[in-house]
């Protein structure tokens, strides 16, 4: 049922039936290595280009997914999947041997909000009794794309997030499990006229703002009715402008708000600016730590909100700004 401007609250909830992660060495050594699934060896995964390795991830993911859940790929009717690489092509050459039908997505490091969305919606509307949701980010394939190749060795910022390595993947249906998504909320491109690349965390937050903004208007809540409020990739300067933006609207929600780009490194031992961020940032953290918690019952219900900011290098290089978008996803622990 629609909610307010932008919102779904979903009368038959579906649920997440399971979900896997892989990551890569350094956020295996991090403060979440005793939850990840799988930890890689190295970072290539034994393929020959970074490409190839960020496909595998994708497909481990999928594979481990499926397997929770006791799904064979031939019952999982659709995929919502995406990445930060150019024409996504660490999904579409990830995924395709297994022959499901796709749905491609960019929404930058917000795309796992838009995938649980998506496939949320496609599932409470009857659509199918199940698909999946896979993310996947590598920090050499993104540094090479977006910023500089590994080899020019340049120097980073303080306000610069390292990319996570990492693929987060959920099956979702109708079968019951331990977690639901209640509801949803699809973010607006915000753009505050930001251009650096180095400092995602201030070209997002303006984003995260206004979603978690217009939730709370739309579903008629406030900060106390979630045990959590959980960003994607911030990092430390965005949560840091997140919380005064939102306290300019009359929102407080410094006791509740984590942030996945924070939890996953220790940037103090591990040299990673202002945290981590990438498609893999937001989704390895709730697989591997969230999620958990949820269907233990330890948090009764969060609000997931992974965040993205919309640049290319066509429009960096033509000196653009760099717009955001955001996109919440409610998700509650299944009493039953």
């Amino acid at each position: 049922m629609q909610m307010g401007k932008q919102s779904l609250f979903f009368e038959e909830a579906p649920y997440i039936i399971s979900s896997a992660n892989i990551v890569g060495t350094k956020e295996g050594m991090g403060p979440l290595k005793d939850y990840f699934d799988v930890i890689g060896g190295d970072d290539q995964f034994g393929q020959n280009t970074w490409e190839e390795a960020e496909s595998t991830l994708q497909k481990e993911a999928l594979t481990m997914a499926a397997g929770k859940a006791k799904k064979t790929m031939e019952e999982i009717r659709y995929l919502f999947a995406g990445d930060l690489l150019g024409q996504t092509i660490a999904t579409s050459f990830g995924l395709m041997d297994f022959k499901i039908p796709l749905f491609g997505l960019y929404g930058a490091c917000s795309t796992c909000g838009e995938s649980l969305s998506l496939g949320a919606m496609c599932v409470a509307a009857g659509y199918a009794d199940c698909v999946a949701a896979v993310t996947s980010s590598h920090f050499a394939s993104a540094e090479k794309q977006f910023r500089f190749p590994l080899e020019y060795a340049n120097q980073r910022p303080k306000s610069a997030t390292w990319t996570v390595t990492g693929s987060g993947a959920f099956i979702l249906g109708k079968e019951k499990s331990k977690a639901k998504i209640t509801g949803i909320t699809t973010g607006v491109i915000e753009d505050y006229g930001i251009k650096d690349s180095m400092n995602m965390g201030a070209a997002m937050a303006p984003a995260a703002r206004a979603v978690i903004r217009q939730h709370f208007k739309d579903f008629d809540r406030k900060p106390e009715d979630y045990d959590l409020i959980i960003t994607g990739d911030l990092g430390t300067i965005g949560q840091e402008i997140l919380i005064k933006l939102l306290k300019d609207d009359r929102y407080d929600i410094s006791q509740v708000h984590r942030d996945c780009g924070i939890e996953i490194y220790d940037s103090k031992t591990q040299g990673t600016g202002a945290g981590g961020s990438g498609c893999g940032c937001s989704a390895v953290t709730l697989s591997a730590y969230y999620l958990k918690q949820i269907k233990e019952g330890v948090l009764k219900r969060i609000l997931f909100v992974p965040t993205g900011a919309l640049l290319s290098t066509v429009s960096f290089n033509e000196g653009m700004s760099v717009p955001g978008i955001a996109h919440a996803v409610v998700i509650e622990h299944e009493v039953n």
